[in-house]
């Protein structure tokens, strides 16, 4: 058993409940990234295609906007980015030219069953990709990605922005999931 990650289950889902007090760094960042997934997970859960699409106040962010959102994120930044692979489907085929917050609007015509789909498989190819960045270089890894200076971000870097994404839109989800349904709370129950 590869001990640098939290032990998964056979569907790939971690069995930590959150991110080990006193971990090592890669356990902690891993943990952290994986609460903020189950978060998300289930403050989208059980909605129909209407709780999906219902907004807060003035913003146009719908939970299923979230889902597809941070499905591409997880492309970009750890397939992309991390190991230089094309954008995959649907991604690949997007004008983004003519629709740059495509996922954001095209959200609303999906079901609620493609949306969880989409981001749950492009999570699980995320885990496999930092399980591979991890047995090629550790945390220290960098990215096949080069910025306008020069510089790739070593994996830790790319968890460490994906955990910030992922906080900064669960708040979102928090706020929305309330409004649907009075749903409340800061971690899924056992």
């Amino acid at each position: 058993m590869d001990r640098s990650l939290p032990a998964m289950s056979e569907n790939t889902e971690p069995l930590l409940e959150e991110p080990p007090v006193a971990g090592n760094e890669i356990d902690t960042l891993v943990g952290s990234l994986e609460r903020q997934r189950r978060t998300l997970a289930w403050k989208c859960a059980g909605l129909d295609a209407a709780g999906l699409r219902l907004t807060a106040a003035a913003s146009k962010i719908s939970l299923g906007g979230l889902l597809k959102h941070l499905a591409l994120v997880e492309d970009d930044v750890l397939s992309q980015k991390l190991l230089g692979r094309e954008p995959a489907p649907p991604w690949d085929t997007v004008d983004w030219d003519a629709d740059p917050d495509w996922e954001w609007s095209s959200a609303a015509g999906d079901t609620p069953e493609q949306l969880m789909a989409l981001w749950q498989d492009t999570a699980t190819r995320s885990r496999a990709n930092v399980r591979q960045a991890l047995t090629e270089g550790g945390v220290g890894h960098l990215a096949a990605f080069t910025n306008s200076r020069g510089q790739s971000p070593s994996l830790r870097r790319l968890l460490i922005d994906l955990i910030e994404e992922y906080a900064r839109h669960v708040g979102h989800a928090d706020l929305i999931r309330e409004s649907v349904d009075g749903l409340v709370g800061e971690d899924p129950p056992r």
